[in-house]
């Protein structure tokens, strides 16, 4: 009995102990700004703007305003499928998002560009993601100047198959000596793991947290740290001065691109695919 008592006095103080550090960590940052999307409609326009049409990696959807809601507390995302003539279409055309007749899909993708922007501080997104084939959905930011990439990207997540098989990323890419060129420091985990820890990870919400400040961005799942990305690394190639994209502010995105370079083949039972976002926090330390 006296060391059944022992064990569970010491599992009892770890457990004490682990939680004074979270909630210490957390005394440390206040709520700076915060969308619970609780209205129902359309997002915030104080915050949220759309990207338009065909984005960037050869994705599938056609971007529109009309995929994306608020609805009972969540920011729903929806792609759909959907034949319509591409507005862009020319025949004699080479570059992808003009040689294509038609739009297959339509999806959304918002961003808070020129409205929310923060240099440092705490991240923190609680979603539901979608993992059928060729779902990519993503929670990142881009810097507020400069090209892609020495603008600076950090992926809080995203969620794609490679060769079949699903991942769920934590990345950070930034500028080298050749336009559109990306020095990438990324970590992939198979999505098996989630699974096997708990087979219904996918029906269930979660909590992607970056923390950055003026050394490092730090990446987390439901409070497990995924990956470290020390600024000391960071600095751009030529083209972007030699200067840090992650020493400047940031404005975030929220998006499901389907199909693309990464994104890989979808089927038409995949459709429609649903990306829930329940809240997106900000905060900054005191």
């Amino acid at each position: 009995m006296t060391t059944i008592r022992r064990i569970t006095g010491l599992v009892c103080l770890i457990t004490l102990m682990s939680l004074y550090g979270v909630c210490h960590a957390q005394e440390e940052y206040q709520l700076v700004w915060a969308d619970e999307f609780e209205t129902d409609g359309k997002p915030d326009s104080r915050y949220w703007s759309y990207e338009t049409g065909f984005e960037r990696n050869e994705e599938l959807q056609w971007y529109q305003p009309e995929n994306v809601c608020c609805r009972d507390g969540l920011l729903i995302i929806e792609a759909r499928s959907e034949r319509r003539e591409n507005p862009l279409y020319d025949p004699q055309s080479k570059e992808w998002r003009k040689s294509r007749q038609y739009i297959e899909c339509t999806s959304s993708s918002i961003k808070t560009s020129g409205k929310k922007e923060f240099l440092y501080g705490r991240l923190e997104v609680r979603a539901r993601i979608p993992v059928a084939k060729g779902a990519w959905p993503a929670i990142w930011t881009l810097g507020t100047s400069m090209e892609w990439p020495s603008c600076g990207e950090i992926d809080v997540m995203e969620f794609y198959r490679r060769n079949g098989v699903p991942y769920i990323l934590a990345n950070a890419a930034w500028g080298t000596d050749r336009r559109w060129n990306a020095k990438w420091n990324t970590k992939m985990v198979p999505f098996e793991d989630f699974l096997r820890k708990n087979p219904d990870w996918a029906s269930e919400f979660h909590v992607w947290r970056m923390d950055w400040d003026e050394e490092a961005i730090r990446i987390f799942i439901d409070n497990e740290p995924v990956n470290e990305i020390l600024l000391k690394d960071t600095y751009n190639g030529s083209l972007g001065e030699g200067k840090n994209p992650f020493m400047q502010p940031h404005y975030i995105l929220l998006n499901l691109a389907v199909g693309g370079t990464n994104g890989g083949p979808t089927t038409p039972e995949a459709f429609p695919i649903r990306y829930e976002v329940d809240y997106v926090r900000l905060y900054q330390k005191k």
